[in-house]
C-alpha cells in the first residue's frame, strides 16, 4: 500500500548510502478492540459492543453463525442479533462478516429486515456491510442435518448436546472435511456451484437416509441472493489490511458465544463448533495477533447456561428461579430457559488465562438487589483436595465440590444508579471483590438493559 509506494519511490530516487538502509521493524498498524464472553454466553455483549461502537469505524464478527444472539437496546427499541455485528446499529459503522464466521443467507436477510420494522436503527445496511469471500456457507440441509443429529443422540445416548438446530456443526464439519462452500464460490460460476452443492446433499442424504432436501428448490433461492449480496463481498484478508494500515480507525471485534463454549476450552463435547476465545479473531478475521488491543470480558454477576453440562455453581432452589425468572433469563436464539447460579470466579480465572482480559464489563448487577446474601465460588476441590485448575473432563466437573465465600447484599434498587459512587456500599464491595480475585479492572457496569443504565468506571 501506500509504505510500499513510498519505498518504491525513494528506491528509484537514492543512490549510494541511501539505497542500503534497512526497515528495522513493520508498522503495526491500527488495533482491534475485542469484546468476549467470559462464562457460557448470555453475558450481554452485544450492549457492551452497542457502547462501543457509538465511536467506532468498523464492527467486525469473526466467528460462528446464527446460533449467537446480541440484544441491542436503544429508545427503548429492542433489536436482536443473530448474524449481523450489533455494532450495525449505528448509522456510521461499517460491519464486516469475516472468513469465519458461517452464514445462512436466508437467515441473514430474515434478520435485517425483522430488525428494520422495529426502528430506524438498521437503515442503509446492505450498503454498510461487508462479507469475507471465504466465509462458509449454511444451507438449508445443514441446519435439517443438524436435528437429525440431535434426534439420533436422544435415542442413542439418552441425550443430546442442545444445539441450536442452526446447522452449525454441520457446516463447520464439512469446512474441516473440505467438502464446504464458500461465498467465493456462489459468486463465481453458479453451474460449477450447483454441482458442488448437488454433491454435498448427495452425500449427506446417504448417511441420513430419511433427510428431505429440496435439491433444486434451494439452488433457485440461493441463486437470488447472488446478485443481492455480490456488492458486500469482498476479499477479507486484503479488507482487513487495508483497515489495519490505512489512516487511523477504531475497529472493534464482537465475539459470539463465549470463552466455555469454544471448540477447544470449553465444557467439550458440551460447545460450539468454533473458536470463541481470543485467537478466533486472528484465524476469523486474517489478521496478525499484534494488532489485537484491548481484550474485555464481559462477565455477568451471576452464571447462567442455556442447554445441558456441567454447572458447579447452579442453583436448582428459589435462588435459581428468582435470577431466571428477575434476569427474563431466556434464550434469544432459542427461546430456552437458561439455568442460573452464583458467580464462578474459578471459571472466569479459566477464561482470562486463555484471553488475557484487559478489563472486565461486569452486567446485571441488578439482578442481585434483592438478595439478602450473595455468593461466590472462589474454588474446587475434588477428593477433598482443591485443584489449582478448570477440569477438562465433564465427569470431573460434575463431581466437584464448589468453595463459596458470602458476602453480603445490599437490598436497594440499583436500577436508576450512574455512577460508581451512587452504589450501594455492599454493591461497591462485591464488584471490588471481582476485581482483587480476578487482577483485573472492572470498567463497566450495567444496571438494566439499555445503552444508558452502563456505568463506566474508567
Amino acid at each position: 500500500m501506500s509504505d510500499s509506494g513510498n519505498a518504491q519511490s525513494q528506491d528509484e530516487g537514492s543512490h549510494g548510502e541511501d539505497s542500503t538502509s534497512r526497515v528495522t521493524s513493520p508498522s503495526v498498524g491500527n488495533r482491534v478492540t475485542v469484546v468476549l464472553g467470559a462464562q457460557w454466553g448470555d453475558e450481554g455483549k452485544g450492549k457492551v459492543v452497542d457502547l462501543l461502537a457509538q465511536d467506532a469505524d468498523m464492527v467486525c464478527r469473526c466467528q460462528g453463525g446464527n446460533n449467537a444472539g446480541h440484544t441491542v437496546v436503544v429508545d427503548s427499541v429492542e433489536y436482536d442479533f443473530h448474524l449481523l455485528p450489533s455494532g450495525i446499529i449505528n448509522p456510521k459503522v461499517t460491519a464486516f462478516i469475516g472468513n469465519g464466521v458461517v452464514i445462512h443467507l436466508p437467515g441473514l436477510f430474515e434478520e435485517a429486515e425483522k430488525n428494520l420494522r422495529k426502528g430506524k436503527g438498521l437503515e442503509g445496511w446492505e450498503k454498510r456491510l461487508i462479507i469475507s469471500d471465504r466465509a462458509h456457507i449454511v444451507f438449508d440441509f445443514h441446519q435439517a442435518v443438524d436435528g437429525v443429529q440431535e434426534q439420533e443422540r436422544q435415542q442413542q445416548a439418552g441425550k443430546n448436546l442442545g444445539t441450536t438446530k442452526k446447522g452449525i456443526g454441520p457446516v463447520y464439519s464439512a469446512k474441516a472435511a473440505r467438502s464446504g462452500l464458500r461465498i467465493c464460490d456462489l459468486l463465481a460460476d453458479f453451474k460449477d456451484f450447483s454441482e458442488r452443492f448437488k454433491n454435498l446433499a448427495s452425500q449427506y442424504k446417504s448417511m441420513y437416509p430419511s433427510l428431505e432436501i429440496d435439491v433444486d428448490g434451494e439452488l433457485a433461492k440461493l441463486k437470488t441472493y447472488v446478485d443481492r449480496i455480490r456488492h458486500m463481498v469482498r476479499d477479507g484478508v486484503f479488507f482487513m489490511y487495508e483497515a489495519l494500515h490505512g489512516p487511523p480507525k477504531k475497529i472493534l471485534v464482537e465475539g459470539a458465544n463465549a470463552a466455555l463454549l469454544d471448540i477447544d476450552f470449553g465444557t467439550y463435547p458440551f460447545v460450539t463448533s468454533s473458536n470463541c476465545t481470543v485467537g478466533g479473531v486472528c484465524t476469523g478475521l486474517g489478521m496478525p495477533p499484534q494488532n489485537v488491543g484491548e481484550v474485555y470480558g464481559v462477565v455477568k454477576a451471576y452464571t447462567t447456561r442455556v442447554g445441558i453440562g456441567a454447572f458447579p455453581t447452579e442453583q436448582s432452589n428459589e435462588t435459581g428461579e428468582l435470577l431466571q425468572t428477575k434476569g427474563k433469563e431466556v434464550g434469544v436464539t432459542t427461546g430456552r430457559k437458561r439455568r442460573c447460579g452464583w458467580l464462578d470466579l474459578v471459571l472466569i480465572k479459566y477464561a482470562h488465562m486463555i484471553n488475557g482480559f484487559t478489563a472486565i464489563a461486569l452486567t446485571k448487577l441488578d439482578i442481585l438487589d434483592l438478595l439478602p446474601e450473595i455468593k461466590v465460588c472462589v474454588a474446587y476441590k475434588l477428593d477433598g483436595e482443591t485443584i489449582p485448575h478448570f477440569p477438562a473432563n465433564q465427569e470431573v466437573l460434575q463431581k466437584v465440590e464448589v468453595q463459596y465465600v458470602t458476602l453480603p447484599g445490599w437490598n436497594t434498587d440499583t436500577s436508576a444508579v450512574r455512577t460508581f459512587d451512587e452504589l450501594p456500599e455492599n454493591a461497591k464491595k462485591y464488584v471490588c471483590y471481582i476485581e482483587d480475585q480476578l487482577c483485573v479492572p472492572v470498567k463497566w457496569i450495567g444496571v438494566g438493559k439499555s445503552r444508558e443504565s452502563m456505568i463506566q468506571l474508567f
